[in-house]
């Protein structure tokens, strides 16, 4: 899947989210979604760690009064290589964008990855 067509079932995966987060997402401040091919591991990780998306930022529920002073955005990674090597249709890598981004978001929100896995959005 070209790097375009992978960006359009970003889109489409995006415009598919349930109408009540997607309200929630558009209230969203300071927040970079960006497609990377590749997770890089960083020091500590597992040996052949592969992730699909990753949020990096202070989720809303640990910001204090100081977090706005200077602060740079949030950011959602959604990685291409994993989420193709995972999926076999375009249908499939639209299901796991989908899935990634509401996993993201919902980290964004200060939702722990026990409690996505209690909703199912594992």
């Amino acid at each position: 899947m070209s790097l375009q067509d992978f960006e359009d079932a970003v889109n489409e995966a995006i415009d598919r989210i349930p109408d009540e987060l997607a309200r929630e997402m558009a209230a969203m401040a300071n927040v970079a979604v960006v497609i990377d091919d590749e997770y890089r591991p960083r020091p500590g990780d597992e040996p052949g760690l592969e992730l699909l998306g990753l949020y990096e930022g202070t989720p809303l529920t640990e910001r204090g009064a100081w977090w706005d002073a200077g602060s740079l955005p949030d950011r959602i990674s959604i990685f291409r290589g994993p989420i193709l090597r995972a999926c076999g249709s375009r249908e499939e890598v639209v299901h796991e964008i989908k899935v990634t981004v509401i996993h993201e978001v919902a980290h964004y929100f200060g939702i722990d990855d026990r409690r996505l896995h209690e909703l199912g959005w594992d």
